[in-house]
Protein backbone atom coordinates (compact mmCIF):
# COMPACT_ATOMS: atom_id res chain seq x y z
CA UNK A 1 0.00 0.00 0.00
CA UNK A 2 1.40 3.59 -1.16
CA UNK A 3 1.35 6.14 1.44
CA UNK A 4 2.85 9.81 0.58
CA UNK A 5 4.96 11.13 2.74
CA UNK A 6 2.36 14.32 4.42
CA UNK A 7 0.05 11.53 4.83
CA UNK A 8 2.34 8.83 6.28
CA UNK A 9 3.52 11.32 8.42
CA UNK A 10 0.43 12.71 10.10
CA UNK A 11 -0.82 9.28 10.21
CA UNK A 12 1.74 8.00 12.44
CA UNK A 13 1.53 10.92 14.52
CA UNK A 14 -2.16 10.30 15.05
CA UNK A 15 -1.68 6.86 16.31
CA UNK A 16 -3.08 5.95 20.00
CA UNK A 17 0.10 5.88 21.30
CA UNK A 18 -1.54 5.34 24.87
CA UNK A 19 -4.26 2.91 23.87
CA UNK A 20 -1.47 0.43 22.47
CA UNK A 21 0.67 0.72 25.62
CA UNK A 22 -2.97 -0.13 27.44
CA UNK A 23 -3.63 -3.18 25.21
CA UNK A 24 0.24 -4.51 25.25
CA UNK A 25 0.16 -4.07 29.19
CA UNK A 26 -2.43 -6.10 29.24
CA UNK A 27 -1.37 -8.80 27.64
CA UNK A 28 1.90 -9.03 29.63
CA UNK A 29 -0.12 -9.20 33.17
CA UNK A 30 -2.09 -11.98 31.70
CA UNK A 31 1.05 -13.57 30.88
CA UNK A 32 2.50 -13.13 33.64
CA UNK A 33 -0.72 -13.87 35.81
CA UNK A 34 -0.57 -17.80 34.06
CA UNK A 35 3.54 -18.23 35.07
CA UNK A 36 2.38 -17.21 38.46
CA UNK A 37 -0.22 -19.72 38.50
CA UNK A 38 2.13 -22.37 36.87
CA UNK A 39 0.28 -22.47 33.42
CA UNK A 40 2.94 -22.27 30.89
CA UNK A 41 0.85 -23.73 27.94
CA UNK A 42 -1.68 -20.39 28.30
CA UNK A 43 1.62 -18.10 28.45
CA UNK A 44 2.64 -19.23 25.01
CA UNK A 45 -0.56 -18.68 23.96
CA UNK A 46 -0.56 -14.86 25.21
CA UNK A 47 2.80 -14.81 24.16
CA UNK A 48 1.66 -15.48 20.63
CA UNK A 49 -0.45 -12.75 20.60
CA UNK A 50 1.84 -10.09 21.63
CA UNK A 51 4.20 -10.80 18.65
CA UNK A 52 0.58 -10.76 16.71
CA UNK A 53 -0.13 -7.53 18.30
CA UNK A 54 -0.37 -4.69 16.23
CA UNK A 55 0.23 -2.56 19.39
CA UNK A 56 3.26 -4.02 20.53
CA UNK A 57 4.71 -3.71 17.00
CA UNK A 58 4.10 -0.03 16.83
CA UNK A 59 5.12 0.24 20.68
CA UNK A 60 8.51 -1.40 19.33
CA UNK A 61 9.39 0.40 16.20
CA UNK A 62 8.43 3.67 18.18
CA UNK A 63 11.37 2.59 20.59
CA UNK A 64 13.88 1.64 19.25
CA UNK A 65 13.17 4.88 16.14
CA UNK A 66 12.66 7.61 18.93
CA UNK A 67 13.14 6.74 22.70
CA UNK A 68 16.28 4.47 23.01
CA UNK A 69 19.15 6.09 23.43
CA UNK A 70 21.96 4.12 20.77
CA UNK A 71 19.14 5.26 17.81
CA UNK A 72 21.67 6.62 15.63
CA UNK A 73 23.90 3.69 15.49
CA UNK A 74 24.08 1.91 12.08
CA UNK A 75 23.95 -1.96 11.61
CA UNK A 76 25.30 -3.71 8.48
CA UNK A 77 22.64 -1.94 6.08
CA UNK A 78 24.11 1.29 7.15
CA UNK A 79 20.51 2.98 8.13
CA UNK A 80 20.05 5.17 11.04
CA UNK A 81 16.90 6.27 10.58
CA UNK A 82 13.31 5.59 8.92
CA UNK A 83 10.93 7.60 7.08
CA UNK A 84 7.72 7.86 8.03
CA UNK A 85 7.07 5.32 5.08
CA UNK A 86 9.24 2.80 5.98
CA UNK A 87 8.32 2.58 9.59
CA UNK A 88 4.47 1.75 8.27
CA UNK A 89 6.27 -0.80 6.18
CA UNK A 90 8.53 -1.93 8.79
CA UNK A 91 5.25 -2.82 11.07
CA UNK A 92 4.34 -4.69 7.82
CA UNK A 93 7.20 -7.04 7.45
CA UNK A 94 6.81 -7.60 11.33
CA UNK A 95 3.24 -8.49 11.23
CA UNK A 96 3.96 -11.56 8.01
CA UNK A 97 7.40 -12.17 9.24
CA UNK A 98 7.68 -11.58 13.33
CA UNK A 99 7.04 -15.30 13.95
CA UNK A 100 9.43 -16.79 11.42
CA UNK A 101 12.16 -13.70 11.89
CA UNK A 102 15.77 -14.40 10.39
CA UNK A 103 18.25 -12.11 11.84
CA UNK A 104 21.30 -10.22 9.64
CA UNK A 105 24.57 -10.24 10.26
CA UNK A 106 26.14 -7.73 13.07
CA UNK A 107 28.24 -4.78 12.50
CA UNK A 108 31.19 -5.00 14.26
CA UNK A 109 32.33 -1.38 16.05
CA UNK A 110 35.90 -1.73 18.23
CA UNK A 111 34.93 0.21 21.66
CA UNK A 112 38.86 1.04 23.28
CA UNK A 113 38.18 -0.02 27.07
CA UNK A 114 40.73 0.68 29.81
CA UNK A 115 41.37 -3.09 29.88
CA UNK A 116 41.81 -3.28 26.35
CA UNK A 117 39.27 -3.41 23.27
CA UNK A 118 35.58 -4.38 22.93
CA UNK A 119 34.32 -5.02 20.32
CA UNK A 120 30.31 -4.09 19.73
CA UNK A 121 28.09 -5.74 17.64
CA UNK A 122 25.41 -3.82 16.56
CA UNK A 123 21.88 -5.30 14.94
CA UNK A 124 20.00 -3.54 12.41
CA UNK A 125 16.81 -1.58 13.45
CA UNK A 126 14.65 -4.31 11.65
CA UNK A 127 15.97 -6.62 13.62
CA UNK A 128 15.88 -4.37 16.83
CA UNK A 129 12.40 -4.34 16.20
CA UNK A 130 12.30 -7.59 16.15
CA UNK A 131 14.11 -7.95 19.21
CA UNK A 132 11.95 -5.07 21.70
CA UNK A 133 8.67 -7.04 20.30
CA UNK A 134 10.43 -9.99 21.74
CA UNK A 135 11.26 -8.53 24.69
CA UNK A 136 7.43 -7.51 25.22
CA UNK A 137 6.63 -11.41 24.85
CA UNK A 138 9.21 -12.68 27.11
CA UNK A 139 9.87 -10.31 29.85
CA UNK A 140 6.09 -10.68 31.83
CA UNK A 141 7.06 -14.37 31.47
CA UNK A 142 10.51 -14.82 33.16
CA UNK A 143 9.78 -11.48 35.92
CA UNK A 144 7.43 -13.35 37.10
CA UNK A 145 10.37 -16.34 37.87
CA UNK A 146 13.17 -13.81 38.54
CA UNK A 147 14.56 -13.70 42.19
CA UNK A 148 13.35 -10.73 44.46
CA UNK A 149 17.00 -10.03 45.49
CA UNK A 150 18.09 -9.72 41.39
CA UNK A 151 18.16 -5.66 40.37
CA UNK A 152 20.24 -5.44 37.35
CA UNK A 153 18.06 -4.58 34.18
CA UNK A 154 14.70 -5.53 35.31
CA UNK A 155 11.43 -3.19 35.70
CA UNK A 156 10.93 -1.17 38.12
CA UNK A 157 14.33 -1.96 40.07
CA UNK A 158 17.25 0.27 40.39
CA UNK A 159 20.66 -0.12 42.05
CA UNK A 160 18.96 2.43 44.85
CA UNK A 161 16.91 -0.69 45.65
CA UNK A 162 20.10 -2.50 46.35
CA UNK A 163 21.83 -0.33 48.33
CA UNK A 164 18.80 -0.44 50.56
CA UNK A 165 18.93 -3.90 51.08
CA UNK A 166 22.37 -3.79 51.74
CA UNK A 167 21.36 -1.27 54.58
CA UNK A 168 18.93 -3.39 56.15
CA UNK A 169 21.40 -6.44 56.30
CA UNK A 170 24.30 -4.43 57.44
CA UNK A 171 23.05 -1.87 59.64
CA UNK A 172 23.65 -1.87 63.57
CA UNK A 173 20.04 -3.41 64.24
CA UNK A 174 21.30 -6.33 61.97
CA UNK A 175 24.82 -6.74 63.82
CA UNK A 176 26.50 -6.17 60.31
CA UNK A 177 29.80 -5.11 62.11
CA UNK A 178 30.33 -9.02 62.31
CA UNK A 179 29.37 -9.97 59.05
CA UNK A 180 31.37 -10.70 55.80
CA UNK A 181 30.94 -10.06 51.88
CA UNK A 182 32.42 -11.97 49.19
CA UNK A 183 32.35 -10.23 46.30
CA UNK A 184 31.70 -11.75 42.86
CA UNK A 185 31.88 -10.94 39.21
CA UNK A 186 30.97 -12.66 36.13
CA UNK A 187 34.11 -12.81 33.72
CA UNK A 188 32.94 -11.82 30.35
CA UNK A 189 30.14 -12.67 31.32
CA UNK A 190 28.05 -11.65 27.52
CA UNK A 191 30.92 -13.22 25.91
CA UNK A 192 30.62 -16.86 27.51
CA UNK A 193 26.96 -17.27 28.29
CA UNK A 194 26.17 -21.17 26.62
CA UNK A 195 23.49 -21.09 24.06
CA UNK A 196 21.92 -24.15 25.42
CA UNK A 197 21.69 -22.91 28.63
CA UNK A 198 19.42 -19.72 26.81
CA UNK A 199 17.44 -22.43 25.32
CA UNK A 200 16.53 -24.77 27.64
CA UNK A 201 15.69 -21.84 30.38
CA UNK A 202 13.36 -20.23 28.25
CA UNK A 203 9.70 -19.64 28.38
CA UNK A 204 8.76 -19.02 24.87
CA UNK A 205 6.62 -20.07 22.31
CA UNK A 206 8.34 -22.84 19.73
CA UNK A 207 8.47 -19.98 16.81
CA UNK A 208 9.88 -17.13 18.96
CA UNK A 209 12.33 -19.43 20.04
CA UNK A 210 13.56 -20.50 16.86
CA UNK A 211 13.89 -16.54 16.03
CA UNK A 212 15.96 -15.68 19.46
CA UNK A 213 18.25 -18.76 18.79
CA UNK A 214 18.96 -17.31 14.92
CA UNK A 215 19.59 -13.99 16.90
CA UNK A 216 21.86 -15.45 18.87
CA UNK A 217 24.38 -17.50 16.20
CA UNK A 218 24.17 -14.24 14.52
CA UNK A 219 25.88 -12.73 16.92
CA UNK A 220 28.48 -15.66 18.08
CA UNK A 221 32.29 -15.38 17.97
CA UNK A 222 33.91 -17.47 15.77
CA UNK A 223 36.20 -18.33 18.25
CA UNK A 224 33.19 -19.59 20.72
CA UNK A 225 30.13 -20.74 18.08
CA UNK A 226 27.88 -22.03 21.16
CA UNK A 227 28.64 -19.02 23.60
CA UNK A 228 28.48 -15.05 23.43
CA UNK A 229 25.60 -12.88 23.41
CA UNK A 230 25.42 -9.79 21.48
CA UNK A 231 26.27 -6.92 24.29
CA UNK A 232 24.28 -4.15 22.50
CA UNK A 233 21.19 -6.22 21.52
CA UNK A 234 18.23 -5.23 23.81
CA UNK A 235 17.37 -9.03 24.76
CA UNK A 236 21.12 -9.40 25.81
CA UNK A 237 20.34 -8.13 29.25
CA UNK A 238 17.34 -9.97 29.82
CA UNK A 239 18.60 -13.54 28.50
CA UNK A 240 21.76 -12.44 31.17
CA UNK A 241 19.21 -12.11 33.90
CA UNK A 242 17.53 -15.38 32.64
CA UNK A 243 20.34 -17.52 32.40
CA UNK A 244 21.76 -16.41 36.28
CA UNK A 245 18.60 -16.47 37.46
CA UNK A 246 18.85 -19.06 41.06
CA UNK A 247 22.44 -18.24 41.47
CA UNK A 248 20.69 -16.07 44.55
CA UNK A 249 19.64 -19.34 46.17
CA UNK A 250 23.02 -20.79 46.84
CA UNK A 251 23.13 -18.20 49.83
CA UNK A 252 21.79 -14.55 50.77
CA UNK A 253 22.83 -12.72 47.57
CA UNK A 254 22.27 -9.44 46.05
CA UNK A 255 22.93 -9.61 42.54
CA UNK A 256 22.96 -6.32 40.04
CA UNK A 257 23.61 -7.96 36.33
CA UNK A 258 26.93 -9.87 36.42
CA UNK A 259 28.20 -8.19 39.94
CA UNK A 260 26.83 -9.65 43.54
CA UNK A 261 27.86 -9.90 47.01
CA UNK A 262 26.88 -12.57 49.09
CA UNK A 263 26.54 -12.02 52.84
CA UNK A 264 28.17 -14.24 55.34
CA UNK A 265 27.94 -14.48 59.00
CA UNK A 266 31.72 -15.29 60.94
CA UNK A 267 31.13 -18.65 61.11
CA UNK A 268 29.96 -19.64 57.48
CA UNK A 269 32.78 -20.88 54.93
CA UNK A 270 33.18 -18.73 51.89
CA UNK A 271 34.97 -21.29 49.85
CA UNK A 272 32.56 -23.31 49.77
CA UNK A 273 29.96 -20.77 48.44
CA UNK A 274 32.37 -19.67 45.96
CA UNK A 275 32.97 -23.58 45.09
CA UNK A 276 29.42 -23.54 44.31
CA UNK A 277 29.08 -20.71 42.42
CA UNK A 278 31.80 -21.39 40.09
CA UNK A 279 29.39 -24.90 39.80
CA UNK A 280 26.85 -23.02 38.49
CA UNK A 281 28.32 -20.59 36.19
CA UNK A 282 30.47 -23.59 34.95
CA UNK A 283 27.24 -25.24 33.88
CA UNK A 284 26.82 -22.63 31.99
CA UNK A 285 29.33 -21.83 30.08
CA UNK A 286 31.01 -19.05 32.65
CA UNK A 287 33.40 -18.61 34.82
CA UNK A 288 34.45 -16.52 37.65
CA UNK A 289 36.93 -13.47 37.40
CA UNK A 290 39.64 -14.34 40.40
CA UNK A 291 40.83 -10.64 39.78
CA UNK A 292 37.71 -9.24 41.02
CA UNK A 293 36.38 -12.26 43.58
CA UNK A 294 37.53 -10.61 47.16
CA UNK A 295 36.39 -11.64 50.88
CA UNK A 296 36.07 -9.07 52.85
CA UNK A 297 34.67 -7.63 56.29
CA UNK A 298 32.48 -5.13 56.85
CA UNK A 299 34.39 -2.86 58.54
CA UNK A 300 37.08 -2.84 55.71
CA UNK A 301 34.39 -2.33 53.62
CA UNK A 302 33.95 -2.89 49.95
CA UNK A 303 32.51 -1.68 46.63
CA UNK A 304 29.43 -2.22 44.70
CA UNK A 305 27.56 -0.38 41.91
CA UNK A 306 29.89 2.48 42.25
CA UNK A 307 29.64 3.21 46.18
CA UNK A 308 32.03 2.70 48.85
CA UNK A 309 29.80 0.72 51.85
CA UNK A 310 31.80 -0.04 55.16
CA UNK A 311 30.20 -0.63 58.84
CA UNK A 312 32.32 1.86 61.31
CA UNK A 313 33.73 0.95 64.34
CA UNK A 314 30.71 1.96 66.29
CA UNK A 315 28.59 -0.17 63.76
CA UNK A 316 26.99 2.49 62.15
CA UNK A 317 26.64 1.85 58.52
CA UNK A 318 27.94 4.20 56.09
CA UNK A 319 27.99 4.40 51.90
CA UNK A 320 29.77 6.95 50.29
CA UNK A 321 30.99 7.19 46.52
CA UNK A 322 33.95 4.86 45.11
CA UNK A 323 37.25 6.49 44.42
CA UNK A 324 36.42 5.13 40.95
CA UNK A 325 33.61 6.89 40.10
CA UNK A 326 33.82 9.85 42.15
CA UNK A 327 37.45 10.00 39.55
CA UNK A 328 35.04 9.23 36.47
CA UNK A 329 33.05 12.15 37.53
CA UNK A 330 35.75 14.55 37.90
CA UNK A 331 36.85 13.70 34.76
CA UNK A 332 33.54 14.29 32.91
CA UNK A 333 33.62 17.65 34.77
CA UNK A 334 37.20 18.73 33.60
CA UNK A 335 36.77 17.35 29.93
CA UNK A 336 33.87 20.06 29.81
CA UNK A 337 35.95 22.76 31.58
CA UNK A 338 39.24 22.59 29.80
CA UNK A 339 37.43 21.97 26.12
CA UNK A 340 38.45 25.10 23.69
CA UNK A 341 35.57 24.11 21.11
CA UNK A 342 32.83 25.84 23.15
CA UNK A 343 32.22 29.20 24.65
CA UNK A 344 31.05 29.99 28.91
CA UNK A 345 26.94 29.47 27.84
CA UNK A 346 27.39 26.02 26.12
CA UNK A 347 29.81 24.69 28.97
CA UNK A 348 27.46 25.26 31.90
CA UNK A 349 24.57 23.95 29.79
CA UNK A 350 26.49 20.59 29.53
CA UNK A 351 28.03 20.59 33.05
CA UNK A 352 24.44 20.88 34.15
CA UNK A 353 23.26 17.41 33.71
CA UNK A 354 26.71 15.79 34.47
CA UNK A 355 26.54 17.15 37.92
CA UNK A 356 22.57 16.69 38.52
CA UNK A 357 22.94 13.08 37.60
CA UNK A 358 25.88 12.27 39.97
CA UNK A 359 23.83 13.83 42.88
CA UNK A 360 20.55 12.39 42.05
CA UNK A 361 22.38 8.59 42.18
CA UNK A 362 24.47 9.51 45.33
CA UNK A 363 21.12 11.10 46.87
CA UNK A 364 21.21 8.50 49.62
CA UNK A 365 24.80 8.48 50.23
CA UNK A 366 26.92 10.34 53.12
CA UNK A 367 27.77 13.46 51.40
CA UNK A 368 28.97 15.86 53.89
CA UNK A 369 32.46 15.22 53.96
CA UNK A 370 34.80 18.04 51.98
CA UNK A 371 35.69 15.88 49.77
CA UNK A 372 32.48 15.16 48.07
CA UNK A 373 31.54 19.04 48.50
CA UNK A 374 30.01 20.29 45.12
CA UNK A 375 30.62 24.08 45.83
CA UNK A 376 33.73 24.30 44.14
CA UNK A 377 31.80 23.46 41.11
CA UNK A 378 29.01 25.98 41.79
CA UNK A 379 31.74 28.69 42.43
CA UNK A 380 34.40 27.59 39.51
CA UNK A 381 31.02 27.75 37.47
CA UNK A 382 29.90 31.28 38.78
CA UNK A 383 33.41 32.67 38.06
CA UNK A 384 34.75 31.31 35.29
CA UNK A 385 31.48 31.04 33.26
CA UNK A 386 30.04 34.27 34.51
CA UNK A 387 27.00 32.38 35.50
CA UNK A 388 25.19 31.25 38.30
CA UNK A 389 23.87 27.94 38.59
CA UNK A 390 20.94 27.67 40.23
CA UNK A 391 21.96 23.77 42.60
CA UNK A 392 19.97 22.87 45.29
CA UNK A 393 21.98 21.15 48.21
CA UNK A 394 21.86 17.90 48.24
CA UNK A 395 20.24 15.81 50.42
CA UNK A 396 22.54 14.35 53.59
CA UNK A 397 20.01 12.27 55.13
CA UNK A 398 20.96 8.86 56.49
CA UNK A 399 19.69 6.29 54.14
CA UNK A 400 16.72 4.87 56.04
CA UNK A 401 15.00 7.95 56.12
CA UNK A 402 14.91 7.96 52.51
CA UNK A 403 11.56 6.80 50.65
CA UNK A 404 12.08 4.66 47.50
CA UNK A 405 10.50 4.92 43.96
CA UNK A 406 9.14 0.94 44.06
CA UNK A 407 7.81 -1.40 46.58
CA UNK A 408 10.01 -4.02 48.28
CA UNK A 409 9.54 -7.72 46.66
CA UNK A 410 7.04 -8.34 49.28
CA UNK A 411 4.84 -9.60 47.46
CA UNK A 412 3.92 -11.94 43.91
CA UNK A 413 2.49 -8.95 41.90
CA UNK A 414 5.34 -6.99 42.26
CA UNK A 415 6.06 -6.62 38.10
CA UNK A 416 2.34 -5.52 37.26
CA UNK A 417 2.65 -2.76 40.05
CA UNK A 418 6.01 -0.92 38.75
CA UNK A 419 4.46 -1.42 35.50
CA UNK A 420 0.94 0.14 35.59
CA UNK A 421 2.31 3.56 34.72
CA UNK A 422 1.41 2.48 31.46
CA UNK A 423 -2.38 3.41 31.99
CA UNK A 424 -1.91 6.53 33.81
CA UNK A 425 1.15 7.97 30.92
CA UNK A 426 -0.79 10.60 28.66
Amino acid sequence: MVRHSKTTSELWKSLPWKKFRKNLFRLQIRVYKAIRAGNQRKARQLQKLILRSRAARFLAIRQIIQLNSGKKTAGVDGNTALTFKERFDLELLLKHCGQNWFHNRLRQIPIPKKNGITINRVPTIADRAWQCLAKYALEPAHEATFHPRSYGFRSGRSAHDAQQLLFSNLGSFANGINKKILEINVEKCFDRINHNAIMDNLIAPRELKQGIFRCLKAGSNPGFPEQEIPEDGLLSPLLANIVLNGIEDIHYCIRYADKMVYILNSDEDADKILAEVKKFLGDRGMKVSEAKTKLTTSTDGFDFLGWRFYVQKNGKFRSIPSADNFKAFRKKVKKIVNCSNYGAKVKAQKLAPVVREWRQYHKYCKLDGSKFSLWYLNHRTYKVFNQEKNQDRYSTEKLVKQAFPFPTPKTNTLWSKVTNHHLTET
